[in-house]
């Protein structure tokens, strides 16, 4: 590994439909695993779905808390959408534009994993919004 990866540990409350979900659905790659955890190549970043007998409170909405990937092409970011769907995923909201003709413009959808767990994909038309346009204040949905 010659770059930086991000690490992201979650909870899960069934290993299997975990592996199902984020390997045959997703496409990740499965590393080491145990009766109490896996761990998941997430696009080049490591993820450790750790087992608990019980889930988090489940969301109202998809904030606060979801985690995900922004991807560098339309192309990649329509290609994992395309995979979500032939391998019916739960769409927790389907591919859409947010913030049209603005320089924040991104598309996104979100997944919501067999534990509840929720997934944003974007890809931002600007690169620069990924981390830039700090005078603007639009952040996620109202």
């Amino acid at each position: 590994m010659n770059a930086p990866c991000f690490h992201l540990a979650f909870p899960v409350t069934d290993l299997g439909a975990t592996r199902r979900f984020y390997v045959e659905g997703l496409g990740c790659t499965p590393g080491r695993a145990s009766e109490r955890a896996l761990i998941l190549n997430f696009f080049g970043h490591q993820l450790v779905a750790h087992l608990v007998s019980e889930p988090p409170p489940p969301q109202t909405g998809i904030y606060p808390r979801h985690f995900g990937m922004v991807f560098p092409t339309e192309t990649a970011w329509a290609d994992v959408a395309a995979r979500a769907r032939a391998h019916d995923l739960r769409f927790r909201h389907p591919p859409r534009v947010r913030f049209p003709g603005e320089p924040t413009e991104h598309r996104t959808f979100f997944l919501e994993d067999p534990s509840g767990n929720l997934l944003e994909f974007k890809h931002y038309t600007n690169a620069e919004a990924v981390f830039g346009c700090p005078e603007l204040n639009d952040i996620g949905d109202a």
